[in-house]
C-alpha cells in the first residue's frame, strides 16, 4: 500500500518561504491528483491546492492564489507545495493526500500522509 510522508515544515517568520514536499513509497503517483490541505488549531482540514496526474494543471484555493504554487515530479514519487510571502495565518499543520478524481472535498482522497506542522510567527 502506498505510504505518503510530508516534509519541509517547520518555523518561518511572516514574509518568508517554504517548500514542502510529499513523497510517495510502496506506489506511484502518475494516475494520482495530489491535493495539500491544512489544518489550523482548533479548526477544520481544508484543502489548499490540487495537481492533476497526467496533465499537471492546478488549481488553488482563493487563500493561497498566488502566493503557493504546487508541482510535481512523478519520475522522483514527489509532490511538492512552495509557499511564498507567508503570513500567521497560514500557521496549520500541512497534509497531502491522493485521489483518482481530484477535487476539494476530503472525501475525494484516499491516501493521506501524516502531516507536516508550518508556523509563521516573528
Amino acid at each position: 500500500q502506498a505510504h505518503f510522508v510530508e516534509s519541509g515544515g517547520g518555523l518561518v517568520q511572516p514574509g518568508g518561504s517554504l517548500r514542502l514536499s510529499c513523497t510517495v513509497s510502496g506506489g506511484t503517483l502518475d494516475h494520482y491528483t495530489i491535493g495539500w490541505f491544512r489544518q489550523a488549531p482548533g479548526g477544520e482540514r481544508k484543502w489548499i491546492a490540487c495537481i492533476r496526474g497526467s496533465t499537471k494543471s492546478e488549481t488553488y484555493a482563493d487563500s493561497v492564489k498566488g502566493r503557493f504554487t504546487i508541482s510535481r515530479d512523478n519520475a522522483e514519487n514527489t509532490v511538492y507545495l512552495q509557499m511564498n510571502s507567508l503570513e500567521p495565518e497560514d500557521t496549520a499543520v500541512y497534509y497531502c493526500a491522493a485521489s483518482p478524481t481530484g477535487g476539494a472535498t476530503l472525501n475525494s482522497y484516499d491516501y493521506w500522509g501524516q502531516g507536516t506542522q508550518v508556523t509563521v510567527s516573528s
